[in-house]
């Protein structure tokens, strides 16, 4: 039996490598066709994650959007919109970010054990906050994930998040979406930072799929052997 989620990273980034520019201002890097494939791979999920950052600079709603989706969803005993989680080292969170407030679904929070107290005063009337330890051990949070019952888990980012899954080896699907620009500026945030991948010159990663939607190409790789066989 698994021990942990079946975990499927989600990322769009310029053909140089990059998350977003390095402004403020939210880079869109996709389309319309494609943020609806997005939302249908939501749809799918029990649970989405992002980094506290992404929280923060982005305010996500992380919602399913097609009404039709929702629906189904419904049907089929869930929650409209699968579970939020997120992962904070130093608990520096808004309740009033959309993160918290949009949709009824459960919120959790991964607090690294320092801050658990400044956490649970901050985010507890908004979310479950739980110690993932000290700092955040993805593996121990992913188990801790699955014993409430999560068993698909899509992870949307930022950079930190996805270095910290892939040079764990937790991730078993990669959602690479290449927009057709650069950003050309190395204060901007790549798509991961330095670290020993377990994909290397030496064990290549899979190529399952290529698929073009409209001016960006999606690249579906696979991770692991549980690749397509989620719980």
């Amino acid at each position: 039996m698994a021990e942990r989620p079946y975990v499927l990273l989600s990322c769009s980034m310029s053909i140089d490598g990059y998350l977003d520019g390095a402004t403020e201002e939210r880079l869109l890097l996709s389309n319309a066709d494609d943020f609806d494939r997005v939302d249908a791979v939501r749809a799918e999920c029990d649970a989405i994650l992002v980094g506290a950052r992404t929280v923060r600079r982005d305010n996500p709603r992380l919602l399913v959007r097609s009404q039709e989706r929702r629906e189904q969803r419904v049907a089929k005993g869930m929650q409209p919109s699968p579970i939020k989680v997120t992962v904070t080292g130093r608990a520096k969170l808004d309740a009033r970010a959309e993160f918290f407030t949009a949709g009824d679904m459960e919120k959790i929070v991964y607090c690294a054990t320092a801050s658990m107290p400044d956490a649970l005063q901050r985010l507890g009337r908004v979310a479950t906050v739980v110690d993932g330890g000290q700092p955040v051990d993805l593996r121990r949070m992913t188990h801790d994930l699955y014993a409430r019952g999560v068993g698909r888990l899509m992870v949307e980012g930022g950079g930190s998040m996805h270095t910290q899954f892939l040079t764990a080896d937790l991730a078993d699907e990669l959602h690479l979406v290449v927009a057709p620009f650069f950003v050309g500026d190395s204060r901007a945030r790549r798509f991961v930072s330095d670290g020993r991948f377990p994909w290397n010159p030496q064990r290549r990663a899979t190529l399952a799929d290529v698929r073009q939607i409209g001016d960006v190409v999606l690249l579906r790789y696979a991770l692991s052997p549980r690749f397509g066989h989620a719980d």
